[in-house]
């Protein structure tokens, strides 16, 4: 799914207005329709609404969704701001529909009374949509602070008053809490980076029906990986295949205290289908791999570090977990990236050890796939101020270097050498936890050894690796799951994508 800007998605709108063709009223109806019959759908419990509408067009889908719930049966209170009754045109409309049903009470934003609401009551937030350039103040901003205050659910139409859509937020910004954001037809990069996106709450993308046509042809950088996406990417196993068909996977990993890092990405590896996949490692963790991971093969390549990496044609190179920076593992980690040329992944530690010099950035062969966290990609291409700008700079240097980065947060974002950037939207904060990122590191290695593109490896290896946390959440809760229960829980994805591969999405 591609991500526009606010002034695409305008584009949009005006487009399918002229030639669906569909009047811009209209196009608000259905969007609105939408709403109330999710409202409908997954609110039923809830029998009171308080809808706070504004004076534009979010204000006008505020007024038909207020409409539409009255209609279906539950009580509903909208709230204007008397003193400004100028309006879009589209949003006057609605409002001179909403005041023929007698049913529902207009009250003004200070008549609402925070002290007195019922506890199953609901908010709707309509007051300020996309178009918004400038911080709220004054009264917009005592009101949606004070609508923070209470514990009632609340549900933002499009997008969370005081938020914008696609950028950061100042930091003392006043912004409306939503605990579900109905979002129109696409997501907005807001929702997806953590400084901003906490004020989204969970995202529900409604189809209201744009243009197709605009949509195939407007031109954008971002993407949201769907399942769509995944449904192109996957590769069914073949009947008449052997495990030569799918690879030779070395994840060159561990040191002493800490082997389970090299275990974590050895059984991640084999879970997501590597035909052959070996382990480098220290020989102090032989006995724990060759007990933990039967199906690999081992290699010693040091006592307590790797102070060796043999490279073999044939294979795909995942190089970073628990390995340590040792000046044995310094020394054999450099030498192999002066050797090799096929496109390898190179995580945690391997980062740590190529940060120290960063000439030694020059080395990494073309295509390849490094995962940072935060902090390691600060110490590879330096600080920034905010994921904004952490990801205009990753989009900078994977241009640069022509390397594919995986930067992991809570939407992990892939970035092309070509700068265009893929936001994952599968995972949750269990994976907060150490380990997480070594499970990543194998599946992906694995990916790549079964002839995934790096591209491709990307974008299924940390879809994957979400999907099966939220699988494993399901199971044991994000707090109690651990990354072992992760890699479990791969057989299940694939499973389902099997089942989806041979039925349809």
């Amino acid at each position: 799914m591609k991500i526009l800007t606010v002034e695409n998605i305008r584009s949009a709108d005006e487009f399918t207005i002229k030639n669906k063709p569909v009047s811009s009223i209209e196009l608000m109806e259905n969007a609105a329709s939408f709403c109330a019959e999710w409202i409908f759908q997954n609110g039923k419990h809830h029998h009171a609404f308080a809808v706070f509408c504004g004076n534009g067009n979010n204000g006008g889908d505020g007024f038909a969704i207020a409409r539409m719930l009255y209609l279906k049966g539950f009580d509903v209170d909208v709230f204007i701001d008397f003193s400004n009754e100028k309006r879009s045109q589209d949003a006057q409309i609605n409002y001179n529909r909403l005041k023929e049903i007698s049913g529902i009470e207009i009250n003004d934003f200070n008549d609402f009374d925070f002290d007195q609401m019922n506890q199953e009551m609901v908010i709707i937030d309509a007051l300020f949509g996309t178009g918004l350039s400038r911080r709220l103040e004054g009264n917009n901003a005592e009101l949606v602070h004070k609508l923070n205050n209470l514990k009632q659910k609340k549900i933002a139409v499009d997008i969370p008053s005081g938020l914008f859509a696609d950028g950061i937020s100042e930091e003392d910004q006043t912004i409306l809490k939503a605990d579900y954001t109905l979002t129109f037809q696409f997501w907005k990069r807001s929702f997806l980076h953590p400084e901003t996106g906490k004020f989204a709450g969970k995202v529900i993308v409604l189809d209201i029906d744009l243009s197709k046509e605009f949509i195939e042809k407007v031109s954008t950088d971002y993407f949201v990986i769907e399942d769509e996406v995944i449904k192109d990417v996957f590769k069914e196993r073949t009947d008449f295949s052997h495990k030569g068909s799918y690879g030779k996977a070395i994840i060159v990993a561990g040191s002493y205290g800490k082997i389970g890092a090299a275990v974590l990405a050895t059984k991640s590896a084999l879970k997501t289908g590597a035909g052959l996949t070996f382990t480098i490692a220290p020989d102090c963790g032989y006995e724990i791999l060759q007990t933990t991971n039967p199906e690999a093969m081992f290699v010693g390549g040091g006592e307590k570090y790797v102070e060796e990496i043999i490279l073999e044609e044939d294979a795909v190179y995942g190089i970073g977990p628990g390995l340590d920076k040792d000046v044995s593992t310094k020394k054999a980690l450099l030498e192999f990236l002066k050797q090799v040329s096929k496109p390898l992944l190179l995580d945690a530690d391997a980062l740590n050890i190529i940060s120290e010099n960063k000439e030694n950035i020059n080395s990494i062969p073309g295509n390849s796939i490094i995962t940072p966290h935060p902090k390691e990609f600060e110490r590879l291409f330096g600080r920034t101020e905010d994921s904004f700008q952490r990801l205009e700079l990753a989009r900078e240097k994977a241009k640069e270097y022509r390397i594919f980065i995986v930067l992991k947060d809570h939407h992990t974002q892939i970035i092309n050498p070509e700068g265009k950037v893929y936001y994952n939207i599968t995972g949750n904060s269990g994976l907060a936890k150490g380990g997480s990122g070594d499970i990543l590191t194998g599946i992906i290695t694995s990916l790549l050894a079964q002839k995934y593109s790096p591209q491709e490896a990307c974008i299924l290896g940390v879809w994957l690796h979400g999907k099966a946390a939220d699988f494993a959440a399901e199971k044991f809760s994000k707090e109690a799951m651990l990354p072992t229960n992760v890699i479990d829980e791969l057989g299940n994805v694939f499973l389902d994508l099997n089942k989806k591969a041979t039925t349809g999405l």
